[in-house]
């Protein structure tokens, strides 16, 4: 396993790390669940996500019970609070008293005294930043959280909290949290190059476009029993479509030639960016983090690298 410095901080978080969206508290047997976790963890796996709107809590509470097993120092753990964990007006969003209440109860569900990274989950535009900063701080001066961060936020919005942190002294974002992988490469232009200039780095989900870049969907309509897209979860058709499938085609046989996996390829090629942290993929069976923590020491050399991009340029 290799490892990278999160954002401008000192603490190092494996590059590939595991996440529990569409996976656990629900969908994953808890048993497979926990046994995914601490396959990953012998692995060299020492960064774990999850988020409390996963299952409403119920994944946060899988997440506490396999980490038990693990030194609390050996990890780290990320959770993040936006979305409702209930229906009352102010059971959702970034205002200090949704953050503050939903921190605590993260802790109580992942049974910890504090957390790693904790994120903005999406941005909020009804919360002034600066109180949604104020809040974080204050969870940091006591203890509760070591790092904040952001997911799915804009160039603009990432360079803003960093001036009102600089201004009014409050501790910055150092991640976020963004939807990248070889069909959906958004960020590249503008959030990554912002991201950089303020100490931020990319911790990238969906890094397999939940499963296509697996090579496992031959069918824009056809799909395997069991699936993902058979089950039509979290937007994974959105991905499959016949350009898609033959980009992925002829991945694949560059996966061949290097004599590694289609999976291990496309996170190989996110990692090509040194401004990523970490890739977090899902996993519900112990052989599918064993393939994909290969992927850290997978290095694509300037004429893969070539090739790929002529692949995904194609219209």
């Amino acid at each position: 396993m290799k490892y990278r410095h999160l954002g401008s901080t000192g603490v190092k978080v494996s590059t590939v790390s595991l996440g529990s969206w569409l996976t656990y508290g629900g969908y994953v047997a808890q048993e497979n669940a926990i046994s995914t976790i601490h396959k990953a963890y012998d692995l060299g796996i020492n960064f774990f996500d999850t988020a409390n709107v996963y299952m409403r809590g119920e994944a946060e509470k899988v997440v506490g019970k396999a980490i038990k097993a693990f030194p609390r120092e050996a990890i780290v753990l990320s959770t993040k609070v936006f979305f409702p964990m209930g229906d009352g007006p102010n059971d959702h969003g970034l205002s200090r008293k949704h953050i503050m209440e939903q921190a605590n109860a993260s802790l109580k569900r992942l049974n910890t005294d504090y957390i790693d990274l904790y994120y903005c989950h999406r941005f909020d535009p009804e919360t002034p930043i600066e109180e949604t900063l104020r809040a974080f701080d204050d969870l940091i001066h006591q203890g509760k959280i070591n790092y904040i961060g952001v997911s799915q936020w804009t160039a603009a919005q990432i360079t803003e909290a960093a001036h009102i942190a600089d201004q009014k002294l409050l501790n910055h974002f150092v991640a976020n949290q963004s939807k990248y992988n070889m069909l959906s490469r958004e960020i590249e232009a503008e959030v990554i190059p912002s991201s950089a200039a303020h100490g931020v780095s990319q911790v990238c989900w969906s890094p397999l476009a939940q499963g296509v870049l697996t090579g496992k969907y031959s069918s824009v309509s056809e799909f395997p029993a069991g699936s993902r897209a058979a089950e039509n979860k979290g937007g994974i058709r959105t991905y499959l479509t016949e350009l898609n499938l033959s980009k992925v085609n002829k991945l694949k046989k560059i996966a061949a030639e290097l004599g590694v996996s289609m999976a291990q390829l496309a996170l190989a090629w996110v990692l090509r960016q040194e401004q990523v942290a970490s890739v977090v993929v899902g996993a519900s069976k112990t052989e599918q983090i064993v393939d994909n923590a290969k992927a850290a020491d997978l290095i694509l050399d300037s004429e893969t690298e070539r090739r790929i991009e002529e692949i995904l340029s194609a219209e």
